[in-house]
């Protein structure tokens, strides 16, 4: 294989996930991101426009001045599964950027394993909207979240 040729995304991360990625494989996003590397989120599933993302949440960590574990890191999850789930949409030249995010919480967590099931709703040309369900690893919702995505391409992709 020609480690030089960078994968499709999709390709890429589909390999890294059964651990059939080569030594030197790259694609043209970063992967894993920085912010996923910091906060210990683990790719478990990937599609087109669809990306699961897992988390040991644990309020002694992530935890707000209530005790639990704070909104902002649930919505950095979701977020994270939400932009790897677009990245599988995106050609070698494009990127993207968040434009909108909105969190429902439901209940909180205090210490669980959480999974951020992010899935496109619409995939539009420019713009296209997704959902993400955090769900506890019993399968009850913790919190749901909506985005809307630009995708961005030419000048507006470069440096990005």
């Amino acid at each position: 294989m020609d480690t030089s040729a960078p994968l499709p995304i999709l390709e890429f991360l589909r390999r890294q996930i059964d651990g059939g990625l080569p030594a030197g494989a790259r694609t043209f996003m970063r992967y894993p991101t920085a912010i996923s590397q910091l906060l210990d989120f683990r790719l478990i599933d990937v599609g087109p426009a669809m990306a699961v993302v897992e988390l040991d949440a644990d309020a002694a960590r992530h935890g707000n001045q209530q005790g639990t574990v704070h909104g902002g890191m649930l919505c950095e999850l979701a977020d994270a599964a939400i932009g790897t789930a677009h990245s599988t949409l995106m050609q070698e030249g494009e990127s993207f950027a968040s434009i909108d995010l909105k969190a429902t919480f439901l209940r909180p967590v205090w210490k669980e394993r959480l999974r951020a099931h992010a899935r496109a709703v619409h995939e539009g040309r420019t713009v296209s909207h997704y959902v993400c369900d955090i769900l506890r690893e019993d399968g009850k919702p913790v919190a749901t979240i909506a985005s809307a995505v630009m995708t961005l391409r030419g000048d507006g992709a470069k440096g990005r």
